[in-house]
């Protein structure tokens, strides 16, 4: 089996530990250990664990309170995976049939469209569309794409929602539109939820989880949560499939580490989680306006749209310049590292994290400024 470099990844993997100011980050400044430890008897409790192998489906407590997080859920409907990239891995790997076709949005994350590419017979992409709707831009999922997209070969549809890297949300109308589709191919969906409970604004967006049989969520503590050091994703699916999945992930890493189980299960107590996701939404709530107020001094050269979730946003821009040349050479030129639009499936764009230091954000895109000024 052949597959494609993923090129995101490696770039950050590269780069991100290099440069001056890394702006690729799409999460919020992560928690402290001992900001999930209430006191110090807690702390003992945490020091006293044996170091020996966890569970390899996540512990019984950890899948409860992941349960917890979706109606309707059970903790066998739930296994625990090092991160959301492995639940995503172990998800495709078992649905993906070399005879079928995925059906994948774009802008996305493009972990899926390598992994379409070797394990299935192809990918057919559906889009995401800028449409006006009361006198604003939003992004809107493209019906009429995603039934092109959906064909009789077709044995997944998967997408990101909120979206990476748009900061997009689907409203409910398009969750009924895409389950109906998926329900018609007998197709299973897969829903990469991973930015969800970083909202802007509002209550944590709804879940695909129950809408339909053969739903699948992804998702892990490593952006709404802020704690992407602990590596713990999940995936949550019928009982029968939580099976099968588990043989795969017999073959890959085994189980979650034993301390970052033991922290995920505090971060997912109800109480405690609301608290996480509160905080997240409070930095992003923090961040924004400055960020926004950056970019909007700047319509001459980016078009831009606020996004509903999650700290990324990502904005077009009006230069003679293709994404990847751009982000080269501001990270040579300017120590700065941001993610091309090339790497989302997109064109001249760029996407910006400013979930952490804000200041340092500013300072990011400043120089950002000085090379495209030269540029225009």
């Amino acid at each position: 089996m052949k597959i494609e470099k993923f090129e995101m990844e490696r770039m950050q993997g590269l780069y991100e530990n290099e440069v001056e100011l890394n702006l690729s980050e799409s999460g919020v400044l992560p928690l402290k250990v001992f900001e999930l430890l209430d006191g110090e008897e807690d702390a003992k409790r945490f020091l006293a664990n044996g170091l020996s192998y966890n569970a390899t489906d996540g512990s019984k407590l950890l899948r409860e309170r992941i349960a917890q997080f979706y109606v309707g859920c059970k903790p066998e409907n739930v296994t625990v995976t090092n991160g959301g990239s492995e639940a995503n891995y172990i998800t495709l790997w078992t649905l993906l049939e070399p005879s079928g076709r995925l059906a994948f949005m774009i802008p996305n994350y493009m972990q899926a469209l390598g992994l379409g590419r070797a394990y299935a017979d192809g990918v057919d992409t559906f889009q995401l569309k800028l449409q006006k709707e009361d006198g604003q831009y939003r992004w809107v999922i493209d019906v009429e794409s995603l039934k092109r997209a959906v064909t009789p070969k077709t044995n997944v549809i998967m997408l990101t929602n909120p979206n990476n890297p748009t900061g997009a949300v689907l409203n409910e109308a398009e969750m009924d539109t895409v389950v109906d589709i998926a329900q018609r191919a007998g197709a299973w969906l897969v829903v990469d939820e991973i930015y969800r409970g970083g909202e802007v604004q509002g209550d944590t967006s709804p879940t695909f989880w129950s809408r339909y049989e053969k739903t699948v969520i992804t998702s892990g503590l490593s952006k709404a949560f802020g704690l992407p050091g602990l590596r713990i994703g999940w995936v949550v699916a019928p009982k029968q499939l939580i099976e099968e999945l588990w043989i795969r992930h017999d073959y890959l890493t085994l189980s979650p580490s034993l301390l970052s189980d033991y922290l995920g299960a505090i971060a997912m107590e109800p109480q405690q989680r609301e608290a996480l996701l509160a905080r997240t939404r409070q930095i992003i709530c923090n961040n924004l306006p400055p960020v926004e107020e950056w970019f909007l001094k700047r319509g001459d050269i980016f078009t831009y749209v606020r996004p509903r979730a999650g700290a990324i946003m990502y904005c077009k821009y009006n230069l003679p310049i293709k994404s990847t040349e751009l982000i080269e050479r501001l990270r040579m030129e300017q120590s700065v590292l941001l993610v091309p639009g090339d790497q989302f499936g997109l064109g001249r764009g760029i996407r910006i994290g400013y979930g952490y230091d804000v200041g340092e954000t500013i300072k990011g895109l400043d120089r950002t400024d000085a090379l495209i000024r030269t540029l225009k």
